[in-house]
């Protein structure tokens, strides 16, 4: 078998700012796209924070100065986003849906993507958020902006003159050395470090993932689906169920075998029971799927002594929702391998999670605006970042201000 892979982006929503009415519809419209999945793929999330760098700032933000009447005022704004860009996150936030399937050849692999990616792509209409498909040169520009930072601007690979040239993709895209130590990394000057979730809190709240990519730094957190067949949820459901069944039953025997026949059931067992219950409930009676679920995270930084505080900032995160983060020891490339949205997973960590649990995590959280060549406007209130509108890619571009005149 053959795994081949597509990634696509897609736009955040305004869940932040959403009315709890309109939230709950998001999260339920969310769940939805989570179920179309089918136990053939094999979808990954993948959040990616990366800073601002030179090529996006001349191109995306600051004007061209030109050299006429005007000169001097686009100096001027020039300085005035520079200084803005200084004070505010400078942080660009990209959202992205990697599906992998396994498939014998690549004409299966094509039908495969040709029949769901419609149906995804409705999926996430449904939610105001437009999913677009990311070519071989995109996607290998998030790696490239990954492992080479501060390179951003000297990226100009071409696929098709490197095949020609008998070059290997690879050796363009990946730092000049890597290091890989018992729970770090070291790729060129640069450390990173891998987390992954190893406990989930029984009560999970729907910004725990926006928290965690809230930090100012380079980062990636990739959520490794793996949706399981209705059969084989109800199978494993049942089982779970009789397993608690059967310690009970031997726990009451073991009490009256010692005359103990008021004792009462464990709290423990109980809830146990309960939990069971519910699960079973929900795959039957409430239309929830079943996923095994990894959440891994891998964050870079200038220093050791950086990337060690950084860590210890996530965990505080983490565990202010009751989630604990851990390291991977002696596995980093596998768990580096498995956050990058290459479409595979290396490491065996996973949990299992229904469709409701799932879309706990949720990746949307406020929508940015900052179009290529837009004016600059004022900053997002929740995310601290420029807000750049281009009026002339509007379907209206009229406004109208209002201030306190002077």
């Amino acid at each position: 078998m053959n795994k081949y892979s597509k990634t696509y982006k897609f736009t955040d929503i305004n869940y932040a700012v959403a009315d709890k009415e309109e939230q709950e519809k998001m999260f339920l419209d969310y769940g939805s796209i989570l179920n179309l999945f089918d136990c053939e793929a094999f979808p990954k999330i993948t959040i990616i924070n990366r800073r601002l760098n030179k090529v996006d700032f001349q191109n995306k933000v600051k004007m061209q100065v030109g050299n006429d009447s005007l000169t001097k005022y686009r100096k001027e704004f020039n300085d005035m986003i520079t200084k803005n860009a200084i004070e505010a996150q400078g942080i660009i936030q990209e959202k992205l849906l990697t599906i992998a399937v396994d498939k014998k050849k690549v004409e299966d692999a094509v039908n495969y993507f040709n029949r769901t990616e419609t149906e995804i792509s409705n999926g996430f209409l449904k939610l105001d958020s437009k999913l677009t498909e990311l070519d071989i040169n995109e996607r290998l520009r998030i790696f490239y902006d990954f492992f080479r930072v501060g390179e951003e601007d000297l990226y100009n690979f071409d696929m098709k003159a490197s095949m020609q040239k008998g070059h290997n993709f690879k050796d363009y895209i990946c730092p000049d050395t890597f290091e890989f130590r018992t729970d770090y990394f070291k790729m060129g000057d640069r450390y990173g470090r891998v987390l992954f979730i190893k406990e989930f809190a029984t009560f999970l709240k729907d910004d725990v993932i926006s928290e965690l990519t809230e930090l100012n730094k380079n980062m990636m957190l990739s959520i490794d689906l793996n949706p399981v067949s209705k059969e084989e949820a109800m199978k494993l459901a049942e089982n779970i169920r009789m397993g608690v069944e059967t310690n009970i039953a031997r726990w009451q025997k073991s009490q009256n075998e010692n005359n103990n026949f008021s004792a009462e059931i464990p709290y423990e067992m109980q809830r146990q029971r309960e939990e069971s219950k519910e699960f079973l409930n929900d795959l039957v009676m409430r239309d929830q799927r079943m996923f095994y679920a990894t959440i891994t995270i891998v964050h870079t930084a200038d220093t050791k002594e950086e990337l060690d505080n950084d860590t210890d900032t996530l965990k505080s995160i983490a565990g202010k929702h009751l989630c604990q983060l851990g390291k991977f020891n002696y596995q980093q490339l596998d768990a580096l391998n498995t956050v990058m949205p290459y479409g595979i997973r290396k490491v065996k960590v996973k949990r299992t999670l229904t469709t409701e649990s799932l879309s706990a995590f949720m990746p949307m959280k406020v929508q940015e605006v900052q179009d290529t060549n837009g004016i600059y406007y004022g900053k997002n209130v929740i995310s601290k970042n420029m807000i750049l509108i281009n009026r002339h890619e509007l379907l209206n571009g009229n406004s109208f201000i209002l201030g306190v005149s002077r």
